[in-house]
């Protein structure tokens, strides 16, 4: 079980699904928006989910790291790095530190 929650959170940034607008300013991304997405994403665990977005919203990440993170790209969906999706260094590390959180944190939930 712990091995495949650990799966789950270090490939949950590059399956986020798309939520997006067509306005001049894109609506913030909300815990909802990145819950859904990871449950789009394959993440099939509601409960999973919700912690996991909770964490990533709460770790910081800038609004335009998230959408990067719930943007549906079949080119990033093989990375595994936060990086390599476009984030800047900053929401990278926090990302990275979300995705550590999310293991520890979220598995004692299960």
């Amino acid at each position: 079980m712990r091995i495949s929650l650990l799966a789950a959170a270090l490939v949950a940034l590059p399956l986020l699904a798309a939520c997006g607008s067509s306005s001049d300013k894109p609506a913030d991304i909300s815990q909802a928006d990145v819950s859904k997405a990871l449950q789009d994403g394959g993440l099939k665990d509601a409960k999973l989910a919700d912690c996991a977005a909770k964490i990533y919203v709460d770790q910081g990440i800038s609004q335009s790291g998230l959408r990067l993170m719930i943007k549906n790209d079949a080119k990033t969906a093989a990375a595994t790095d936060p990086e390599s999706l476009g984030m800047s260094k900053d929401d990278a590390d926090k990302a990275r530190a979300a995705t550590n959180k999310i293991v520890t944190d979220c598995l004692k939930q299960e």
